[in-house]
């Protein structure tokens, strides 16, 4: 017990996660999201989220590209940029299973 706040103190390392005054004590085991990333002791991940709207984005800007609305250059400096954001997580493996997938001539 904290001798000043009467409360147990946790055991092991913890990390703040949430909008100023409304922070909510976590175990750093379960990640703290972090840019995108979910960042853990010895490694970092991917938020789910950035993948699907990436791979949505992936095939709206396939379609722009098949119907001339962007350069092919506009195409892949998107899926490069995407690339360069997620190499900072260990993410061979999804960037091969998002970007291996077959996209659709129109």
């Amino acid at each position: 017990m904290g001798l000043e706040t009467g409360h147990r103190q946790a055991a092991g390392p913890v990390a703040a996660d949430g909008p100023p005054g409304a922070a909510q004590v976590t175990p750093v085991e379960i990640g703290i999201p972090w840019l995108g990333f979910v960042v853990y002791p010895t490694h970092r991940r991917v938020k789910a989220r950035n993948v699907r709207d990436f791979a949505r984005r992936l095939r709206a800007r396939w379609a722009a590209y098949c119907d001339g609305d962007i350069s092919f250059a506009k195409f892949d400096a998107d899926v490069q940029g995407w690339i360069n954001h997620v190499r900072f997580a260990d993410s061979w493996g999804l960037r091969e299973h998002v970007l291996g997938q077959p996209l659709q001539v129109r």
